[in-house]
């Protein structure tokens, strides 16, 4: 497991990138993490053109108040997941914007769960928009959460993008 630090890419250097390179950098450790990452520590990171899967461990830490994991661990995880996704397919001068996901909770997290697996994949990547879906699933299969994404697709003010 790669040694982990959190911060943020300049711009100059994610868009300098492909997409994908950009993405196994951060799982790699050769980029920082983004800062959100510290309150989920996402572990078993792998990218591949359009599919991003992490594992996290829902903890107490992650509880809201009747008890539960909160909708936000999840949320968090399914939107990463979707936007990394969509990342993985840009090209150099490249970047994209969530501009909206709708989430949907199937199964209650807890302490208890164990590690969960979340995937996120394209479903399309055009010129100026890309949609994606993620899943979150238990030790043993189960659908715990999904969502669905819609991103802007833009060129990185400053590059010139190859499309």
């Amino acid at each position: 497991r790669p040694t982990v630090s959190y911060g943020v890419t300049p711009t100059q250097i994610m868009a300098s990138m492909p997409g994908l390179d950009f993405v196994r950098a951060i799982f790699e450790g050769r980029l920082p993490a983004p800062p959100i990452m510290q309150t989920i520590e996402p572990f078993d990171s792998s990218a591949e053109s359009g599919v991003v899967v992490m594992h996290s461990v829902p903890g107490m830490r992650h509880y809201n108040p009747i008890g539960s994991v909160h909708g936000g661990y999840a949320a968090t995880l399914l939107d990463s997941a979707m936007g990394l996704a969509v990342h993985s397919m840009l090209a150099p001068g490249q970047g994209y914007t969530t501009l909206e996901f709708k989430v949907s909770f199937i199964r209650g997290m807890s302490a208890d769960s164990g590690a969960v697996r979340t995937e996120g994949r394209t479903l399309n990547v055009g010129r100026r928009a890309a949609t994606a879906e993620a899943r979150i699933t238990d030790a043993k299969g189960r659908l715990l959460a999904h969502a669905t994404t819609t991103c802007l697709v833009f060129e990185i003010p400053g590059t010139s993008s190859p499309t």
